[in-house]
């Protein structure tokens, strides 16, 4: 069974961090292109970060409103994608969503396209909430 759980969010005040995790079972993550996408309230889903898994240079990309703030990574002894938030604004609110893609289509798109996210809202987790104050 295909299974992505996310966890780590919570509660925290602005300029403060958050390690976001995501374990992944039965799901291809040393192959695939793996990403963070996050809902807030009354806005548009957006993606945050993802990164190509078996890419040539496997850098992750990240949306401009995250970079030198967010860090994606994996742990293949885990099998966990993690996400690492800096200095956290409360513009950063939202749910956050672990997302993937074994066709890896999706990581050969610019991150900033409309609806990037609907892609990764194929095969997702249940979300896990932060809250910046």
């Amino acid at each position: 069974q295909v299974q992505l759980v996310e966890s780590g969010g919570a509660s925290v005040q602005a300029g403060g961090s958050l390690r976001l995790s995501c374990a992944a079972s039965g799901y291809p993550l040393s192959a695939a292109c793996m990403g963070w996408f996050r809902h807030a309230p009354g806005k548009e889903r957006e993606v945050v970060a993802f990164l190509d898994t078996l890419g040539m240079t496997r850098n992750p990309t990240y949306a401009d409103f995250v970079k030198g703030r967010f860090t994606l990574s994996v742990d293949n002894a885990r099998n966990r994608l993690n996400l690492q938030m800096n200095n956290l604004q409360p513009e950063d609110t939202g749910t956050y969503y672990c997302a993937g893609d074994p066709a890896r289509t999706l990581c050969t798109l610019p991150i900033h396209v409309t609806g990037l996210w609907r892609g990764f809202d194929r095969s997702r987790g249940q979300g896990t909430q932060v809250t910046v104050s």
